[in-house]
């Protein structure tokens, strides 16, 4: 099969959610393949997958969080992702690997940086109180240079906001600051999200 049948094939199985239990193997194995692009669509895959069964994605993990050294962007940025969802289905799964995900907040590349912030709201959705001494991390990318970045960013505060109001209530005032003065509309809309998730509580 080449690269393009396979990738195909992939995006069937994406959508094909009944195989997913039995394809987990031979999704896992798709992590060697030559291809960065097989690869990446693997890392994804295998994200989604272990969001439902993350105990039978446990033995991939290791190589997962390897592709997080990578020098390929896209596959850091995909190796991130698919630590989160299988740490929002099962953290323990994960949690040798959490704290070396806060690497990220500063990768070089925005949609490294972009999924980050999604793992971590991921994470935070079943399993906040670990996030209580990081707020700041969090802080630092809501002025980030990159739209998309700053778009998501009061996001995780809007997760913990609904779980742990207390982490994110030193914020407040920045996030109220933030929806009135940034140039980008949805930076605004989602300041005031994460703000009423906070002191609605």
């Amino acid at each position: 099969m080449n690269e393009s049948e396979l990738y195909k094939e992939l995006g069937v199985l994406t959508k094909d959610k009944d195989k997913w239990e039995e394809s987990i193997p031979y999704v896992s194995s798709l992590l060697g393949h030559e291809s960065v692009k097989i690869k990446a669509k693997a890392l994804w895959l295998i994200g989604e997958m272990g969001l439902v069964y993350p105990l039978l994605v446990q033995d991939a993990v290791p190589e997962i969080a390897s592709f997080c050294d990578s020098s390929d962007s896209l596959l850091r940025e995909r190796a991130v992702n698919a630590l989160g969802r299988i740490g929002r289905g099962n953290y323990q799964v994960i949690e040798a690997y959490w704290t070396g995900l806060f690497r990220f907040a500063s990768d070089e590349e925005p949609k490294v940086r972009l999924s980050f912030i999604w793992a971590s709201e991921n994470i935070a959705t079943n399993t906040p109180d670990i996030y209580e001494n990081y707020m700041t991390m969090f802080e630092t990318l809501l002025h980030d240079a990159d739209d998309k970045v700053r778009m998501e960013a009061p996001e995780i505060f809007r997760v913990l906001g609904k779980r742990r109001p207390e982490f994110v209530r030193p914020y407040v005032e920045q996030l109220q600051r933030i929806s009135e003065t940034d140039e980008n509309r949805v930076v605004r809309i989602h300041c005031l999200g994460a703000i009423k998730a906070t002191t609605s509580k």
